[in-house]
């Protein structure tokens, strides 16, 4: 009797996401685009709330795509991806705050643009 090594559930495929379930995804992302066109378009929003309604409805809209096209969970056999997601998280965090620490620190201990053009003389 020969055996093979396979994975449990290796034989079976079953669909990640059913035509209900991208519909409903498809919506969502729709209403969602809607509504930050709606936001940045008119008054609804006190004018310097706008940004801020823009960053909720853009986290919103990124939920959306990850849980309904990208199938990201936190069911068991997504492990690996969620811990992917939060380290792609992690590594853009760094990346832009370290650039905006970076460049304000810059900006603090750099001559005036007078001072640089009264050196050249």
């Amino acid at each position: 009797m020969e055996q093979h090594d396979q994975a449990p559930d290796a034989g079976e495929t079953e669909p990640l996401g059913s035509f209900a379930s991208y519909t409903v995804g498809l919506i969502f992302a729709l209403l969602l685009t809607g509504a930050s066109f709606l936001v940045s378009q008119t008054h609804l929003l006190w004018a310097p709330g706008v940004p801020a309604g823009l960053a909720v409805l853009a986290i919103a809209q990124m939920g959306v795509h990850l849980v309904f096209f990208l199938h990201i969970s936190t069911g068991p056999d997504n492990t690996n991806n969620v811990l992917a997601l939060v380290f792609g998280l992690l590594i853009v965090t760094l990346v832009v705050s370290g650039s905006l620490w970076i460049m304000a620190h810059l900006n603090a201990n750099m001559m005036p643009p007078s001072a640089l053009m009264e050196m050249r003389r």
